[in-house]
Protein backbone atom coordinates (compact mmCIF):
# COMPACT_ATOMS: atom_id res chain seq x y z
CA UNK A 1 0.00 0.00 0.00
CA UNK A 2 1.61 3.14 -1.16
CA UNK A 3 -0.23 5.90 0.91
CA UNK A 4 -2.00 5.54 4.76
CA UNK A 5 -5.00 7.79 4.66
CA UNK A 6 -7.14 8.95 7.73
CA UNK A 7 -10.52 7.82 6.95
CA UNK A 8 -14.33 7.81 8.37
CA UNK A 9 -17.10 5.62 8.22
CA UNK A 10 -20.34 7.33 9.28
CA UNK A 11 -22.88 4.64 10.08
CA UNK A 12 -22.72 1.42 12.91
CA UNK A 13 -24.93 -0.92 10.80
CA UNK A 14 -23.64 -4.06 8.75
CA UNK A 15 -22.14 -2.10 5.74
CA UNK A 16 -20.76 0.47 7.37
CA UNK A 17 -19.30 -1.50 9.84
CA UNK A 18 -18.26 -4.25 6.78
CA UNK A 19 -16.37 -1.28 4.24
CA UNK A 20 -14.34 0.02 7.28
CA UNK A 21 -13.24 -3.66 8.41
CA UNK A 22 -11.76 -3.69 4.61
CA UNK A 23 -10.04 -0.35 5.04
CA UNK A 24 -8.39 -1.19 8.16
CA UNK A 25 -7.06 -4.43 7.14
CA UNK A 26 -5.79 -2.61 4.24
CA UNK A 27 -3.57 -0.05 6.44
CA UNK A 28 -5.54 3.08 6.73
CA UNK A 29 -6.49 4.83 10.14
CA UNK A 30 -10.43 3.94 10.43
CA UNK A 31 -12.58 5.15 12.50
CA UNK A 32 -17.02 4.27 12.75
CA UNK A 33 -18.97 6.84 14.02
CA UNK A 34 -22.45 5.85 15.81
CA UNK A 35 -24.78 7.15 18.07
CA UNK A 36 -24.95 4.51 20.37
CA UNK A 37 -22.30 5.05 23.02
CA UNK A 38 -22.89 1.48 24.17
CA UNK A 39 -22.15 0.16 21.17
CA UNK A 40 -19.22 2.25 20.45
CA UNK A 41 -17.85 1.03 23.30
CA UNK A 42 -18.27 -2.62 22.80
CA UNK A 43 -16.69 -2.24 19.25
CA UNK A 44 -13.81 -0.99 21.07
CA UNK A 45 -13.24 -3.26 23.59
CA UNK A 46 -14.73 -6.39 21.78
CA UNK A 47 -13.45 -5.51 18.45
CA UNK A 48 -16.91 -7.03 17.23
CA UNK A 49 -20.67 -5.34 16.36
CA UNK A 50 -22.44 -7.41 18.14
CA UNK A 51 -25.55 -5.67 17.21
CA UNK A 52 -24.99 -6.17 13.27
CA UNK A 53 -22.29 -8.59 13.04
CA UNK A 54 -21.91 -10.30 15.89
CA UNK A 55 -20.20 -13.28 14.61
CA UNK A 56 -17.27 -11.76 12.59
CA UNK A 57 -14.42 -10.58 15.01
CA UNK A 58 -13.13 -6.94 13.28
CA UNK A 59 -9.63 -4.97 12.55
CA UNK A 60 -8.40 -4.13 16.03
CA UNK A 61 -7.16 -1.12 14.81
CA UNK A 62 -10.65 0.04 13.87
CA UNK A 63 -11.87 2.31 16.61
CA UNK A 64 -15.32 3.74 16.83
CA UNK A 65 -16.45 7.32 18.44
CA UNK A 66 -19.99 8.69 18.81
CA UNK A 67 -18.03 12.28 18.61
CA UNK A 68 -18.79 13.44 15.13
CA UNK A 69 -16.25 16.36 14.87
CA UNK A 70 -13.58 14.00 16.11
CA UNK A 71 -13.86 11.21 13.95
CA UNK A 72 -13.99 13.40 10.88
CA UNK A 73 -11.63 16.09 11.84
CA UNK A 74 -8.32 15.88 9.42
CA UNK A 75 -9.98 12.95 7.42
CA UNK A 76 -8.82 12.26 4.03
CA UNK A 77 -12.29 9.92 2.84
CA UNK A 78 -15.31 9.86 4.03
CA UNK A 79 -18.21 7.59 3.54
CA UNK A 80 -21.56 8.13 4.69
CA UNK A 81 -23.46 5.02 5.50
CA UNK A 82 -26.31 5.78 7.55
CA UNK A 83 -30.05 5.08 6.27
CA UNK A 84 -31.65 7.57 3.81
CA UNK A 85 -33.88 9.20 6.34
CA UNK A 86 -30.59 10.40 8.23
CA UNK A 87 -28.70 11.79 5.52
CA UNK A 88 -29.68 15.10 5.16
CA UNK A 89 -29.49 15.78 8.89
CA UNK A 90 -25.91 14.03 8.80
CA UNK A 91 -24.28 15.87 6.33
CA UNK A 92 -25.82 19.38 7.98
CA UNK A 93 -24.12 18.25 10.90
CA UNK A 94 -20.91 17.16 8.93
CA UNK A 95 -21.03 20.40 7.18
CA UNK A 96 -19.09 22.08 10.10
CA UNK A 97 -16.18 19.95 10.15
CA UNK A 98 -15.20 19.07 7.02
CA UNK A 99 -12.40 21.28 5.24
CA UNK A 100 -13.14 22.01 1.37
CA UNK A 101 -12.26 19.25 -1.27
CA UNK A 102 -12.71 16.03 1.30
CA UNK A 103 -13.75 13.29 -0.75
CA UNK A 104 -17.28 12.11 0.70
CA UNK A 105 -18.53 8.84 -0.64
CA UNK A 106 -22.44 7.65 -0.02
CA UNK A 107 -23.34 4.65 0.19
CA UNK A 108 -26.77 4.63 1.15
CA UNK A 109 -29.40 2.91 -0.85
CA UNK A 110 -32.84 5.23 -0.94
CA UNK A 111 -34.61 8.44 -1.96
CA UNK A 112 -35.46 11.41 -0.45
CA UNK A 113 -38.65 11.95 -0.27
CA UNK A 114 -38.47 15.75 -1.44
CA UNK A 115 -38.19 16.14 -4.82
CA UNK A 116 -37.25 12.49 -5.43
CA UNK A 117 -33.88 13.18 -4.14
CA UNK A 118 -30.73 10.86 -4.35
CA UNK A 119 -28.36 10.76 -1.71
CA UNK A 120 -25.75 11.83 -3.72
CA UNK A 121 -27.77 15.15 -4.48
CA UNK A 122 -28.65 15.54 -1.13
CA UNK A 123 -24.83 15.62 -0.14
CA UNK A 124 -23.75 17.67 -3.20
CA UNK A 125 -26.59 20.35 -1.55
CA UNK A 126 -25.24 20.09 2.05
CA UNK A 127 -21.92 19.73 1.70
CA UNK A 128 -20.81 22.09 -1.50
CA UNK A 129 -16.93 22.42 -1.01
CA UNK A 130 -16.83 18.23 -1.15
CA UNK A 131 -15.41 16.27 -4.00
CA UNK A 132 -18.74 13.19 -4.00
CA UNK A 133 -18.97 9.76 -5.58
CA UNK A 134 -21.49 6.79 -4.79
CA UNK A 135 -20.59 3.06 -3.51
CA UNK A 136 -23.45 0.53 -4.97
CA UNK A 137 -23.58 -2.87 -5.95
CA UNK A 138 -24.39 -6.18 -4.70
CA UNK A 139 -22.67 -6.58 -1.77
CA UNK A 140 -24.42 -7.90 1.37
CA UNK A 141 -22.07 -6.85 4.31
CA UNK A 142 -22.33 -10.44 5.80
CA UNK A 143 -20.13 -11.33 2.45
CA UNK A 144 -18.01 -8.85 2.81
CA UNK A 145 -17.22 -9.13 6.33
CA UNK A 146 -16.72 -13.08 5.63
CA UNK A 147 -14.13 -11.95 2.74
CA UNK A 148 -16.50 -13.71 0.53
CA UNK A 149 -15.35 -12.63 -3.34
CA UNK A 150 -17.77 -9.53 -3.90
CA UNK A 151 -17.55 -6.72 -6.40
CA UNK A 152 -18.63 -3.32 -5.99
CA UNK A 153 -18.99 0.24 -8.16
CA UNK A 154 -17.65 3.56 -7.39
CA UNK A 155 -19.48 5.72 -9.32
CA UNK A 156 -17.93 9.95 -10.08
CA UNK A 157 -17.20 12.07 -12.63
CA UNK A 158 -13.61 12.57 -10.80
CA UNK A 159 -11.29 10.13 -12.16
CA UNK A 160 -8.76 10.82 -9.37
CA UNK A 161 -11.54 9.96 -7.29
CA UNK A 162 -12.32 6.71 -8.43
CA UNK A 163 -8.86 5.86 -8.61
CA UNK A 164 -8.30 6.84 -4.40
CA UNK A 165 -11.16 4.40 -3.80
CA UNK A 166 -10.39 1.24 -5.90
CA UNK A 167 -7.16 1.49 -4.20
CA UNK A 168 -8.05 1.88 -0.96
CA UNK A 169 -10.92 -0.56 -0.94
CA UNK A 170 -9.07 -3.19 -3.23
CA UNK A 171 -8.44 -7.01 -1.56
CA UNK A 172 -8.29 -10.33 -2.43
CA UNK A 173 -12.02 -10.67 -1.66
CA UNK A 174 -12.97 -7.22 -2.93
CA UNK A 175 -12.98 -6.18 -6.35
CA UNK A 176 -14.10 -2.20 -7.36
CA UNK A 177 -14.93 -1.04 -10.87
CA UNK A 178 -15.08 1.99 -11.75
CA UNK A 179 -18.38 4.39 -13.20
CA UNK A 180 -19.27 7.65 -14.73
CA UNK A 181 -22.55 7.35 -14.84
CA UNK A 182 -23.17 8.13 -10.74
CA UNK A 183 -26.89 9.31 -11.26
CA UNK A 184 -27.22 5.43 -12.89
CA UNK A 185 -25.29 3.98 -10.32
CA UNK A 186 -26.86 5.47 -7.20
CA UNK A 187 -30.66 4.94 -8.73
CA UNK A 188 -30.07 1.45 -9.60
CA UNK A 189 -29.10 0.71 -6.76
CA UNK A 190 -32.07 2.48 -5.22
CA UNK A 191 -34.66 0.83 -7.42
CA UNK A 192 -34.04 -2.68 -7.06
CA UNK A 193 -35.18 -2.88 -3.34
CA UNK A 194 -38.62 -2.41 -4.61
CA UNK A 195 -38.17 -5.54 -6.90
CA UNK A 196 -36.84 -7.40 -4.00
CA UNK A 197 -40.02 -6.94 -2.46
CA UNK A 198 -41.81 -8.21 -4.96
CA UNK A 199 -39.39 -11.40 -5.03
CA UNK A 200 -39.63 -12.58 -2.23
CA UNK A 201 -43.31 -12.25 -1.56
CA UNK A 202 -43.33 -14.28 -4.94
CA UNK A 203 -41.01 -16.74 -3.43
CA UNK A 204 -43.27 -16.86 -0.31
CA UNK A 205 -45.99 -17.69 -2.37
CA UNK A 206 -43.82 -20.70 -4.52
CA UNK A 207 -45.32 -19.79 -7.77
CA UNK A 208 -42.22 -21.39 -10.26
CA UNK A 209 -38.83 -20.47 -11.63
CA UNK A 210 -40.47 -19.61 -15.00
CA UNK A 211 -41.92 -16.81 -12.97
CA UNK A 212 -39.81 -15.53 -11.01
CA UNK A 213 -37.34 -15.20 -14.00
CA UNK A 214 -39.60 -13.43 -16.23
CA UNK A 215 -40.32 -11.55 -12.93
CA UNK A 216 -36.93 -10.17 -12.56
CA UNK A 217 -36.35 -9.98 -16.01
CA UNK A 218 -39.07 -7.60 -16.50
CA UNK A 219 -38.26 -5.85 -13.34
CA UNK A 220 -34.70 -5.01 -14.70
CA UNK A 221 -36.69 -3.39 -18.28
CA UNK A 222 -38.97 -1.04 -15.41
CA UNK A 223 -35.83 -0.25 -14.08
CA UNK A 224 -33.88 0.64 -16.71
CA UNK A 225 -36.92 2.72 -18.73
CA UNK A 226 -37.63 4.94 -15.31
CA UNK A 227 -34.32 5.50 -15.16
CA UNK A 228 -33.42 6.52 -18.79
CA UNK A 229 -36.58 8.76 -18.50
CA UNK A 230 -34.66 10.32 -15.80
CA UNK A 231 -31.01 10.68 -18.00
CA UNK A 232 -29.88 7.52 -16.94
CA UNK A 233 -27.52 5.61 -19.71
CA UNK A 234 -29.51 1.96 -19.59
CA UNK A 235 -26.56 0.20 -20.03
CA UNK A 236 -25.22 1.23 -16.16
CA UNK A 237 -28.20 -1.55 -15.99
CA UNK A 238 -26.19 -4.23 -17.23
CA UNK A 239 -23.84 -3.88 -14.75
CA UNK A 240 -23.03 -4.25 -10.84
CA UNK A 241 -25.06 -1.82 -9.73
CA UNK A 242 -27.82 -3.29 -12.47
CA UNK A 243 -28.82 -6.39 -13.04
CA UNK A 244 -26.30 -7.43 -10.45
CA UNK A 245 -27.32 -5.83 -7.61
CA UNK A 246 -31.13 -7.05 -8.58
CA UNK A 247 -29.98 -10.17 -8.46
CA UNK A 248 -28.70 -10.41 -5.44
CA UNK A 249 -31.31 -9.26 -3.50
CA UNK A 250 -34.10 -10.56 -5.37
CA UNK A 251 -33.01 -13.94 -4.35
CA UNK A 252 -31.26 -14.10 -1.24
CA UNK A 253 -32.91 -14.27 2.27
CA UNK A 254 -30.11 -11.45 3.34
CA UNK A 255 -31.85 -9.16 1.41
CA UNK A 256 -33.84 -6.83 4.09
CA UNK A 257 -36.15 -6.16 1.07
CA UNK A 258 -36.60 -9.50 -0.01
CA UNK A 259 -37.75 -10.57 3.69
CA UNK A 260 -40.29 -8.08 3.76
CA UNK A 261 -41.62 -9.59 0.77
CA UNK A 262 -41.63 -13.14 1.93
CA UNK A 263 -43.41 -12.24 4.84
CA UNK A 264 -46.30 -10.64 3.12
CA UNK A 265 -46.68 -13.20 0.88
CA UNK A 266 -47.38 -15.33 4.29
CA UNK A 267 -49.93 -13.03 4.97
CA UNK A 268 -48.43 -11.10 7.69
CA UNK A 269 -49.19 -7.11 8.40
CA UNK A 270 -46.69 -4.56 6.84
CA UNK A 271 -46.27 -2.41 9.93
CA UNK A 272 -45.68 -5.38 12.00
CA UNK A 273 -42.96 -6.95 9.64
CA UNK A 274 -40.97 -3.80 9.72
CA UNK A 275 -41.34 -3.26 13.51
CA UNK A 276 -39.54 -7.15 14.07
CA UNK A 277 -36.75 -6.16 10.99
CA UNK A 278 -35.55 -3.92 13.46
CA UNK A 279 -33.64 -2.22 10.59
CA UNK A 280 -34.44 -0.22 7.72
CA UNK A 281 -35.94 -1.47 4.70
CA UNK A 282 -35.63 1.08 2.12
CA UNK A 283 -37.98 -0.31 -0.72
CA UNK A 284 -41.01 0.04 1.39
CA UNK A 285 -40.20 4.16 1.30
CA UNK A 286 -39.12 3.82 -2.24
CA UNK A 287 -42.29 2.00 -3.74
CA UNK A 288 -44.30 4.87 -2.77
CA UNK A 289 -41.72 7.82 -4.26
CA UNK A 290 -41.20 5.33 -7.56
CA UNK A 291 -45.16 5.16 -8.15
CA UNK A 292 -45.66 8.85 -7.52
CA UNK A 293 -42.54 9.36 -10.33
CA UNK A 294 -43.58 6.99 -12.71
CA UNK A 295 -47.04 8.46 -12.92
CA UNK A 296 -45.94 11.96 -13.13
CA UNK A 297 -43.75 10.88 -15.73
CA UNK A 298 -45.96 8.75 -17.33
CA UNK A 299 -43.36 5.96 -17.24
CA UNK A 300 -45.07 2.21 -18.03
CA UNK A 301 -44.23 0.17 -15.06
CA UNK A 302 -46.71 -2.39 -13.95
CA UNK A 303 -44.82 -4.41 -11.71
CA UNK A 304 -44.52 -1.59 -9.39
CA UNK A 305 -47.62 -0.74 -9.67
CA UNK A 306 -48.90 -3.68 -8.73
CA UNK A 307 -46.60 -4.28 -5.60
CA UNK A 308 -48.08 -0.96 -4.54
CA UNK A 309 -51.98 -2.22 -4.96
CA UNK A 310 -51.20 -5.33 -2.58
CA UNK A 311 -49.91 -2.99 0.02
CA UNK A 312 -51.60 0.75 0.09
CA UNK A 313 -55.04 -0.62 -1.58
CA UNK A 314 -55.13 -3.51 0.14
CA UNK A 315 -56.14 -5.34 -3.58
CA UNK A 316 -55.61 -9.24 -3.04
CA UNK A 317 -52.40 -10.93 -4.22
CA UNK A 318 -54.61 -12.80 -6.83
CA UNK A 319 -56.20 -9.65 -8.15
CA UNK A 320 -53.17 -7.87 -8.85
CA UNK A 321 -51.29 -11.65 -10.75
CA UNK A 322 -54.26 -11.54 -12.92
CA UNK A 323 -54.36 -8.13 -13.71
CA UNK A 324 -50.86 -8.40 -14.33
CA UNK A 325 -50.95 -11.20 -16.92
CA UNK A 326 -53.38 -9.31 -19.01
CA UNK A 327 -51.72 -6.02 -19.17
CA UNK A 328 -50.13 -4.34 -22.49
CA UNK A 329 -47.56 -6.90 -24.03
CA UNK A 330 -44.37 -4.93 -24.54
CA UNK A 331 -41.42 -5.99 -26.18
CA UNK A 332 -38.78 -8.16 -24.78
CA UNK A 333 -35.87 -5.52 -24.99
CA UNK A 334 -36.77 -1.77 -25.27
CA UNK A 335 -33.02 -0.41 -25.36
CA UNK A 336 -30.85 -2.19 -27.75
CA UNK A 337 -27.15 -1.06 -29.89
CA UNK A 338 -28.61 -0.34 -33.27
Amino acid sequence: MEQRLKVAVLGGGSFGTAIANIMADNGHSVSLWLRNERRAEEINRLHRNIAYLPDFPLNAKLTASTDLAATVGACDVVFVAVPSSSCRQVAQDLYHYLPAGTVVISTTKGIEPDNFTLMSQVLVEELPGARIGVLSGPNFAKEIIAKQITGTVIASEDEALKSLIQAMLQSGTFRVYGSSDVFGVELGGALKNVYAIMSGLAAALGIGQNAISMLMTRSLAEMSRFAVRRGADPMTFLGLSGVGDLIATCMSPLSRNYRVGYQLGEGRDLEQIVADLGQVAEGVNTLKLLKAQSDELDVYMPLVTGLYDIIYNKKSIEQVVGTLMFAEQNVDVEFAVK
